[in-house]
């Protein structure tokens, strides 16, 4: 990915430094592993109120749209895990990433999202088909920042853990 970013760059005649290449080269990704995100949810949404038509559930999009959200975060937070926010340390605690994954996507795809709407749509007057659009300008940037920095943030260690790495003996 970074180095079809630096060809596109090139051929815009944009120079960045390796580090500005770096971070934008993970957003790309992380806004391709977004798409699919959204196209699971979207198909979990459509199955599950398929399959829930022949039973006159009154609330069956409410069911699709929470397993939808469920599923596909734990989609999203596979794919970020494994291609967009490596560790290759292997030491990353995986359900306290994947805790504030559901609370980064919550906050940005739940609340903020349903705020920018409410705005957009009944204070602004942009159509309601548009409107999920914009929001998503605003959302998936913040969403990244949060997952970069908070949800896959690698952990600090302790000062005790780099004593101990400084002071053991090789047993070789």
């Amino acid at each position: 990915m970074k180095k079809f970013i630096e060809k596109i760059l090139g051929i815009l005649h944009i120079k960045l430094s390796d580090a500005k290449i770096e971070w934008l080269a993970q957003f790309v990704k992380f806004g391709l592993v977004g798409v699919t995100n959204t196209l699971v949810s979207y198909g979990i949404y459509i199955l599950v109120v398929f399959l829930l038509a022949p039973y006159n559930i009154s609330f069956d999009y409410i069911i699709g749209s929470v397993l939808g959200f469920i599923l596909s975060v734990l989609w999203s937070f596979y794919w970020n895990n494994k291609l967009v926010f490596t560790d290759g340390s292997g030491k990353r605690n995986i359900l306290k990433s994947l805790l504030k994954t559901y609370l980064s996507y919550a906050a940005t795809g739940i609340v903020l999202h349903n705020i920018l709407l409410y705005i957009f749509v009944d204070v602004i007057g942009i159509s309601k088909v548009i409107a999920p659009f914009i929001s998503l300008i605003i959302s998936v940037p913040l969403n990244f920042v949060m997952n970069k920095y908070w949800a896959f943030r690698k952990e600090k260690k302790k000062p005790e853990q780099i004593k101990d790495e400084n002071n053991t003996e090789s047993l070789e």
